[in-house]
Formats: C-alpha cells, sequence, structure tokens
C-alpha cells in the first residue's frame, strides 16, 4: 500500500480545536433563538411544571423582572402563552382590551421595548373546552373561529406585539389575520405561521405547563405525523395568504420536513423544540444517561443545519447563561 494512501484524509480539518471550529459548517447564537414563556394571571408566586424541570409559570405580577432578566442575559425575544383563570367556550378573553392577551404585550413592551414579543395566537389556553376554537357538537368550527382569531391578533397588536404566531391550525387562518390586522391599521405587524404543525405526542408536557383542559385530541385540525407532502403543502398554502415566516411544529423528530420546506419557500423559516423534546433531554440528563448541554446544543445544532433560522426553545436562558 502507497505511503500516499489516503490521499484525502478530512481528519486534517478535525486536528485541532480551532481547526474545527474554523472548518464548522453551522453555527447559531442568541439572535437565533426565541424563549416562550408562561404567564399565569392571579398567583402571587412562580409555578413548578414537574413535567418541565427548570421552566417556571411566571405570575402575571413577576412578568416585568423576569422579562428584564432575559434581555440582560442577550435574549431578543420571548413567545407568549398565556394561563387564563377566566376561561369560556370561545376564548374570549383573549379579544378583550384588558385581557390577559394584550396584558402580557403591554407589560414586556413597557418593560424592555426593544423585545421582540411574539404572541401566540390560539384558543386552547382560555376556553374551557381547551380546543383551539370555537365548538360545533363534538368538532372545531373552523370558520367561526376564524372570526375570532382575527379579533385576538389585533387586541394583540394594538397592545404592543411585534409578531402574531398563529396556532390554531385553522385553514385560512393566516389570511384572516392578515385581513384584520390591514383593516385595523397594522400593515407593519408581522405574521409567523405555525404553518407545518403536527398532531405530536411530544407536546405532552406542555399540557400541564399551559393548563389546558383538552378532552380528546387535535387530529382533526392538526397535521398527521406521517405525513411529508401533505407538510409542505401547508406551509406553501401559508405563504400564498400572506404569512412573512413559516414554521414546523415540533423540530427534532421532523428535521427532514423543515429541510423540505426550507427548500420549497423562500421565506423566513422558524422551528420550534416543543416540551417533549425539551423533558426528554432533562430527564436524560438528569438520570446520567447523557451530558444535557451538550445534547441541548446538538439538537438545537441540528435544527438550525436543517434549515430553520429562528428556533424556539425552552433551553434559550440555559444557553444565555452558560454561553452556547
Amino acid at each position: 500500500m502507497s505511503s500516499q494512501f489516503p490521499a484525502v484524509r478530512p481528519r486534517r480539518l478535525r486536528k485541532t480545536p480551532t481547526l474545527r471550529k474554523m472548518f464548522q459548517e453551522v453555527e447559531f447564537d442568541l439572535d437565533d433563538l426565541v424563549l416562550p414563556i408562561f404567564v399565569e394571571e392571579g398567583v402571587k408566586d412562580f409555578g413548578v411544571i414537574e413535567a418541565m424541570p427548570g421552566v417556571l409559570r411566571i405570575p402575571e405580577s413577576k412578568l416585568a423582572q423576569e422579562v428584564e432578566k432575559y434581555a440582560r442575559a442577550g435574549l431578543r425575544s420571548v413567545m407568549t402563552f398565556g394561563i387564563s383563570h377566566h376561561k369560556d367556550d370561545v376564548g374570549s378573553d383573549t379579544w378583550k382590551e384588558d385581557g390577559l392577551v394584550a396584558r402580557m404585550a403591554r407589560t414586556i413592551k413597557s418593560t424592555v421595548p426593544e423585545m421582540v414579543v411574539m404572541s401566540d395566537t390560539c384558543f386552547c389556553e382560555y376556553t374551557d373546552h381547551g380546543h383551539c376554537g370555537v365548538m360545533h357538537g363534538h368538532s372545531v368550527d373552523n370558520d367561526a373561529t376564524l372570526a375570532n382569531i382575527g379579533r385576538q391578533a389585533v387586541n394583540a397588536a394594538r397592545a404592543g406585539a411585534d409578531v402574531i404566531a398563529p396556532s390554531a391550525a385553522m385553514d385560512g387562518q393566516v389570511q384572516a389575520i392578515r385581513r384584520a390586522l390591514d383593516e385595523a391599521g397594522f400593515h407593519d405587524t408581522a405574521i409567523v405561521a405555525y404553518s407545518t404543525k403536527f398532531a405530536s405526542a411530544l407536546y405532552g408536557p406542555f399540557r400541564e405547563a399551559g393548563g389546558t383542559s383538552l378532552q380528546g385530541d387535535r387530529k382533526t385540525y392538526q397535521m398527521h405525523p406521517m405525513n411529508r407532502r401533505e407538510a409542505i403543502r401547508e406551509s406553501l398554502l401559508d405563504e400564498a395568504e400572506g404569512a412573512d415566516c413559516l414554521m414546523v411544529k415540533p423540530a427534532g423528530a421532523y428535521l427532514d420536513i423543515i429541510r423540505d420546506v426550507r427548500e420549497a419557500s423562500r421565506l423566513p423559516l422558524a422551528a420550534y423544540q416543543v416540551s417533549g423534546e425539551y423533558a426528554m433531554i432533562k430527564f436524560g440528563g438528569a438520570a446520567g444517561a447523557i451530558d444535557e448541554k451538550q445534547v441541548a446544543r446538538e439538537t438545537v445544532g441540528a435544527i438550525k443545519r436543517a434549515g430553520a433560522d429562528l428556533i424556539l426553545t425552552y433551553f434559550a436562558m440555559d444557553f444565555a447563561r452558560d454561553g452556547i
């Protein structure tokens, strides 16, 4: 065998930490991350979420100080989820000027004006049945929900939300929101659509975190996890309806979909590392089965590598504290 074999040696570029860093193809930083937060009204103390170690429900009275902490750590954006104590069958608190959706946005923008507020736009945390819209019999009435989701979007924008993020998975929701925002004069309020959202078992811990009272499932309006072509179609429909940014949710088990959507669209693309993904890493780390910090970096890096521009992750503050 010739002493020159092999002539091509990729290991040359892995020889030292400096070389490995120099030739690293994909990186992510804090500007790429969005921190989802849970804000509960009518309570005094932080609430422990057993299924999501390290994530707490924030009392509304302490939201300002928490947002200041995020800003000092270097985070640029949050996605707001409210834990409402004023539920009804249509989620009407979401379109009230003094409701929780509006109060969260106002508090954050008045405390840290430069913080980008993404307002999750849905009804599941505000309805007594836990579904994402108006119920008609045993199913969600798509078109009745569209009228209400436009009201919620305008209410959030009026309160200062920079971004409306519709997650209800209703057909036509992006167009309905864009029309409502424009008619109300909010032409510059962006829409980051949960454009490809799967009916995933990985949302389990979120149910505890968000205090939803869902009976049944959301399979009639969220996507089947095994449908790849439909996933692309859903995102392209939202693009055609006026979305400014698309999203795939969940992220880690759907890296192929992130890549598919990235190749099909020129819009910015977000991906949501959901509660179940976070919990598995946290519990795996606590059990000593994996290195939590390294796996968190690797999984978020993989989401970026697959094509996401923005990543919603509950690890955002961990990255900010520890350095990426």
